[in-house]
């Protein structure tokens, strides 16, 4: 029977929640043909009755001598399923939310029943003498009669109807005489969707259905199970106000619910998209408009839905397949968008088969302002721009942020970039980067995928085989070192670099055997090449340092080594190795060096001739006046002595202006903490209450 346009209170039911509760007491395997205990007082009889052979259909007839019923109330067993349909038709999706912006939902369509239409008819029809079933199956009808009516056989269903008010209707039988009338109340007996009582009338509970209700009544694994008596379109329309206040999460889990109630429903699904699009995960978006369309290929809303994620996926291609459809006019704003994008993607690919990669990375980064800014392959594509522009570091930082698209569609998969699958450009990338770093097992992996995502593509393939050729080189020339067979080994690598001209790890392992072979000349060389591509590679920073040291370039080993030393603060190798080139580099100067050992301490003054004494000192002292009580003392005191050992070519002293009064009168010092600094005896610098970069600035300029 159909409650169309009735509202919840007016069909009689308890609330919201304690439908879903019965309903989901039901398992979703059960066959919708079954027998009902309904526990009445009144004592009924069933007997079953089956259809015609292979017609699979099972009649369950109940008779009581008050009462009777023509359908299911809940519409689990009865022969007259209920299916909902609106007045415009399937294709309708009319009521959608002002605005025609990607993030509104659709605000109200049509409802798709998820309930088929039988191909049976059953018809009761009842006579002083008796009453007749007549139940019509396509190409046949089957009558059974019943002899009397107040005797009635057992294969009888009662025919009447349970009205909204909760009241028996009887129709096509003798009224019964008694004064009470017969509700559905809210017992406590579970007799379907309410207890048939004698007298009273069932209270109405209120009929507005919320967001709250809802979210009691379904529990999480509602999508397995099997919802009845409620309309989807109330639970759609509760996930719209979530959506409208900002709460995609909520709103996405009532459309899920509206999806369990109407899995064929268009709209559903595109709204579904709308709240996953808000939360960013727009695969999984793309994915539900394209369900969406499958179940309504005239959806204009789902299909301007899905050419915006496309659009923001780069792939104009689908984009405009979705945009533009027949009959439909474009929306012109997003069509502007698309062509920009377009325009921009176009010269970024003419920019990089020249290899002009300045121009990419300008036009990639226009792309992705002009609404393409979920795309993995621009990010990419920006990154290999960086390698090739030689900045490393940058470009492995950048892949790092790259939007992830999950699950892929077959449709974002089959797209092509750089006349590429999309996929396998992702594969080349990262093999490229790798490869750049050294890392050469990682960059073979990642090509023999690109290689298996898109075997016919030339580019892919030549970068497969020449990462295999360099790896094998590369493995090869370490072998060869290893055995202390150094000329070979350099020889492994300039094979490998001619396959790869620009890889830095090749020129450092080179430049590591030059250095053994006593070519430090070439050695360092090898290292400029590595540093060129690569300016903090650190093995070539070491290796150039050392090389220079043997070359007794000291002012060249000393800028090596205060960068290394910066990078590597803990490493006492790199402070070791910069005192000894200091000192070195004092000598070579002509500048006396005495008393000088790495890894001296912070020496205190307690007495005006001891602190005349060791400013005198040949090269420079670094003089720390301060107070124990200072609080600026105690915070600065630490860092001193870390630059104590940071400069160990340098004399540090501290003065506490409390134990030694005289110094700090000398000295004019007031305030604390004071640092000044000598050189050969003669102040050249003061510096009141610093920062620990001006501290550390003066005493590495004044130190060299």
């Amino acid at each position: 029977m159909s409650h169309t346009g009735k509202t919840i209170s007016e069909l009689g039911f308890d609330t919201l929640d304690e439908r879903f509760r019965d309903s989901l007491s039901f398992e979703a395997n059960k066959p919708d043909f079954r027998e009902l205990d309904l526990g009445s007082p009144v004592s009924p009889l069933r007997t079953r009755y089956a259809g015609p052979a292979g017609s699979g259909l099972t009649t369950t007839t109940t008779t009581t001598s008050s009462s009777s019923s023509s359908g299911s109330v809940s519409g689990r067993n009865g022969h007259n399923p209920v299916g909902k349909r609106s007045d415009s038709g399937p294709n309708n999706h009319s009521g959608e939310l002002s605005g025609s912006g990607e993030s509104s939902p659709t605000a109200g369509d049509g409802i798709r029943s998820g309930v088929n239409a039988r191909n049976f008819k059953s018809v009761y029809t009842r006579s002083d003498s008796g009453a007749t079933q007549t139940i019509k199956y396509p190409g046949q009808t089957h009558t059974q009669t019943q002899s009397s009516v107040n005797s009635p056989p057992l294969n009888v269903l009662p025919t009447g109807n349970i009205c909204p008010s909760g009241k028996v209707l009887k129709t096509g039988m003798t009224p019964n005489r008694s004064s009470r009338a017969d509700v559905l109340g809210t017992g406590s007996g579970n007799y379907g969707h309410g207890s048939i009582m004698r007298g009273g009338v069932a209270p109405k509970e209120p009929s507005n259905i919320n967001a709250t209700n809802l979210r009691s009544s379904g529990g999480g694994d509602c999508g397995r199970r099997s919802v009845v008596g409620v309309d989807p379109e109330e639970v759609k329309r509760a996930g719209n106000e979530q959506y409208k206040s900002g709460h995609f999460g909520e709103a996405l889990s009532l459309y899920d619910r509206a999806i369990v109630l109407s899995p064929g429903n268009a709209a559903y699904r595109s709204n579904r998209a709308a709240a996953l699009t808000a939360l960013g995960r727009l695969g999984q978006a793309l994915r539900e408009c394209e369900e969406a369309v499958r179940l309504d290929p005239n959806y204009g809303r789902a299909h301007q839905r899905l050419a915006s994620l496309f659009l923001r996926l780069g792939q104009v291609e689908n984009a405009r397949g979705h945009l533009c459809i027949p009959g439909v006019h474009p929306d012109p704003m997003e069509l502007q968008k698309l062509q920009t994008v377009e325009k921009h993607l176009r010269k970024c690919t003419d920019a990089r088969r020249i290899n002009d990669w300045k121009s990419v990375l300008r036009e990639v980064d226009a792309t992705i302002a002009a609404g393409a800014d979920f795309s993995p392959q621009l990010f990419m594509c920006r990154a290999e721009a960086l390698l090739k522009l030689q900045q490393i570091d940058v470009a492995e930082s950048s892949i790092l942020n790259i939007p992830k698209i999950e699950p892929c569609t077959p449709s974002c998969l089959q797209s092509r970039f750089f006349g590429m699958l999309s996929e396998a450009y992702l594969y080349f990338v990262r093999g490229q980067i790798e490869m750049a770093l050294g890392r050469f097992e990682n960059a073979v992996a990642a090509t023999e995928k690109a290689a298996q995502v898109d075997p016919r593509n030339v580019e892919v393939a030549v970068l497969h085989s020449n990462v295999r050729l360099v790896a094998r080189a590369r493995a090869r020339g370490n072998d060869l070192f290893k055995s202390e067979r150094f000329t070979e080994a350099c020889s492994a690598y300039e094979e490998g670099l001619k396959v790869d001209p620009s890889n830095s790890v090749l020129y450092c392992n080179k430049a590591a055997c030059l250095f053994k072979l006593g070519l430090w000349e070439k050695s360092v060389e090898n290292c400029d090449q590595a540093l060129s591509m690569q300016p903090n590679y650190t093995k070539a920073l070491l290796r150039r340092a050392a090389s220079n040291i043997k070359l007794e370039k000291w002012v060249e080993a000393v800028r090596d080594y205060e960068v290394l030393r910066r990078e590597l603060p803990e490493d006492n190798e790199v402070a070791e190795s910069l005192f000894h080139a200091q000192v070195a580099l004092k000598k070579s100067r002509g500048e006396e060096v005495y008393n000088m050992k790495f890894g001296g301490e912070v020496e205190e003054v307690l007495g005006l001739e001891q602190f005349r004494a060791a400013i005198s000192l040949p090269g420079v002292s670094v003089v720390y006046f301060k107070a124990v009580s200072d609080l600026q003392s105690k915070e600065i005191s630490p860092f001193v002595d870390t630059l104590c050992g940071r400069y160990p070519f340098i004399n540090f002293l501290k003065v506490d202006v409390e134990k030694s009064p005289e110094v700090a009168s000398t000295e004019n010092v007031r305030i604390v903490p004071t640092f000044k600094i000598y050189k050969n005896g003669s102040r050249v610098k003061e510096i009141v209450c610093p920062t620990r970069d001006v501290l550390e600035h003066s005493v590495r300029h004044y130190g060299i």
